[in-house]
């Protein structure tokens, strides 16, 4: 399985907001956004103080997907 933080980025449009400000909000570092946006795994508090800024649940921000490698289970 592979993470998706497109629902996230769908989030701040509809919210009117963008990057930068949800990272000035939250306090969290420019790499852990970048970490975000190649949707590769983030601690569990960085998405615990992003939900709590948008007043959203983690589901709102984050979803599993197949694996980009068409299904082959070998990692």
């Amino acid at each position: 399985m592979a993470i998706s933080y497109n629902k996230l980025w769908k989030l701040l449009i509809d919210k009117g907001t963008n990057k930068t400000k949800l990272r000035l909000a939250t306090n969290i570092s420019s790499s852990t956004l970048a970490k975000l946006g190649n949707n590769e795994p983030v601690a569990l508090t960085v998405l615990e103080k992003i939900c709590k800024e948008l007043g959203c649940d983690i589901g709102d921000v984050m979803e599993f997907t197949e694996n980009a490698n068409n299904g082959n289970t070998r990692e």
